[in-house]
């Protein structure tokens, strides 16, 4: 994507990455990805916000060259993971009177990850301002909505938001503005349940702090802009509140289909009695659907089987990115199958600490279930149900 013009001398000179599957070797991609970076002329001084992915770096600066950038003053880094921060070294070298604009926090790691010298970096500090003449800078700290050193930089004459990791989504694009339909929808909601949902009340607050700004225009580091900005903060208003929804996640993992069929039986019964149940095969699912369901779940049931007297991996895996993530469940249970014993729920549930939830009495078979198994996960069902009636989800 070459230059395009958000305002008057406000410049988009960022990267699409269609082709990228996983990002942080961790979370899958259905789109790609892109890594947005900003060009910003003063009457006096011209400032980059946030920069480039290292191995697009080449692409990147051709692009500036092509759009005549000859001369950068600042380099705002609104955060130091790479994926932002990583052309810095490349800038400072073809800049040679550019200087760094960061935090405590940021400057620190800028040093040590990207070896970026001490005399190139200038630090700010919350609400300060620096002017490119006849625009000027506000930077926001927003420490603990992504990393500790994650800022926001606020253009204040044009109201342009420039919000780092915070409101993005892993969704390339042609268009500047999202197009705020079900694609963008999606592609946003698994973004903030794989990044942003760990740290949830940070999300309230900075929300909150932004509708007090009322931006023109939110320029996040990821995916589109947003000139209805609205439509991204109502969003994450509803992801971030403390209100589940009147739903059931089953994730599971069957090694011989016993697994399997509970979670089926659970989802059927779930659903006759009003409940939305889904569920998900653990080996042949997307984990970012799995995560993005975590974000309304209000009960989570984790099925399992038994490998060498322990929760089977795949199984333990989703225990332990959920217990990451912290959802706002409010309860929880397990359903499994074994052959011949070990400890499969101590353990499992032993993985979920940072989930504030009540759990449910599980349901546990040797092999496949049987008549009174059935009757198990029925009550299993009708505890589901009435504590989700109980909390007003029905």
């Amino acid at each position: 994507m070459k230059f395009k013009e958000i305002k008057e001398n406000i410049f988009y000179c960022g990267l699409n990455d269609a082709d990228r599957v996983i990002f942080d070797e961790l979370i899958p991609l259905e789109h790609g990805t892109t890594y947005n970076s900003y060009l910003v002329r003063g009457s006096e001084k011209t400032a980059i916000v946030d920069t480039m992915y290292p191995p697009f770096t080449e692409d990147y600066l051709k692009n500036l060259d092509e759009a005549g950038v000859t001369n950068v003053d600042y380099i705002i880094a609104n955060h130091g993971e790479q994926d932002h921060s990583g052309s810095i070294p490349a800038l400072l070298e073809k800049y040679p009177s550019a200087k760094v604009v960061t935090n405590a926090n940021c400057k620190g790691n800028l040093m040590e990850m990207l070896l970026v010298p001490e005399d190139r970096i200038i630090v700010i500090k919350d609400k300060e301002t620096l002017s490119l003449g006849d625009k000027t800078f506000e930077f926001i700290m927003a420490p603990g909505v992504h990393w500790p050193d994650t800022m926001f930089s606020r253009l204040v004459e044009d109201n342009v938001l420039f919000t780092c990791d915070f409101l993005g989504a892993h969704l390339p694009f042609e268009d500047l503005y999202a197009k705020c339909d079900e694609e963008l929808i999606s592609s946003a909601k698994r973004y903030y349940a794989e990044i942003m949902m760990p740290f949830r009340p940070m999300c309230k607050k900075y929300v909150k702090m932004i509708d007090e700004i009322k931006p023109e225009i939110i320029c996040p580091s990821h995916g589109p802009l947003y000139n209805k900005p609205e439509f991204i903060l109502d969003l994450y208003r509803d992801w971030s509140s403390d209100e589940a929804k009147n739903l059931v996640l089953i994730p599971y993992v069957s090694m011989y289909k016993s697994v399997e069929e509970m979670a089926f039986y659970v989802k059927e019964k779930l659903e006759a009695k009003g409940v939305k149940a889904l569920c998900f095969d653990i080996i042949e699912s997307d984990l970012g659907d799995i995560a993005m369901n975590l974000v309304d779940a209000a009960t989570i049931i984790i099925g399992v089987s038994m490998v060498l007297a322990s929760p089977h991996p795949a199984a333990a895996n989703v225990a332990y990115i959920a217990n990451l993530l912290k959802p706002k469940a409010k309860f929880a249970s397990f359903i499994g199958s074994f052959g011949w014993g070990g400890d499969l729920f101590g353990k499992l549930g032993g993985m979920l600490p940072n989930l504030k939830v009540e759990i449910i009495e599980p349901v546990l078979v040797k092999g496949k279930p049987e008549k009174k198994d059935f009757e198990a996960l029925d009550t299993l069902v009708n505890s589901v149900f009435e504590a989700h009636k109980k909390s007003g989800l029905i």
